[in-house]
């Protein structure tokens, strides 16, 4: 039986390779002429974005802001409190 399998495997037709038909990619466009592929591409990507509303705008950059101003803050203080550490070492060590 093992024979059989074996002389059928072998009687069998090798698979045709597949070749698939491409758009030659690798062909140098010139300068003018990726521009405009540069144009196309961009216009059919900015059709893709969801563009927020005016109320979501004010929402994010208002969150944006109150972020930024607690960092600054946090950073402030941060640098008050070390340069007060500093100098207590300077003063007590100098």
């Amino acid at each position: 039986m093992a024979e059989e399998k074996a002389t059928k495997a072998t009687n069998s037709a090798p698979a045709k390779a597949v070749t698939a038909v491409k758009k030659d990619e690798n062909v140098k466009l010139g300068f003018f002429k990726k521009i405009g592929k540069w144009f196309r591409e961009m216009k059919s990507e900015l059709k893709k974005v969801i563009w927020p509303t005016s109320k979501q705008l004010v929402n994010n950059t208002g969150v944006s802001v109150v972020v930024i101003l607690v960092s600054a803050l946090g950073l402030w203080v941060f640098d008050l409190v070390a340069g007060a550490l500093v100098n207590g070492l300077i003063n007590l060590f100098g």
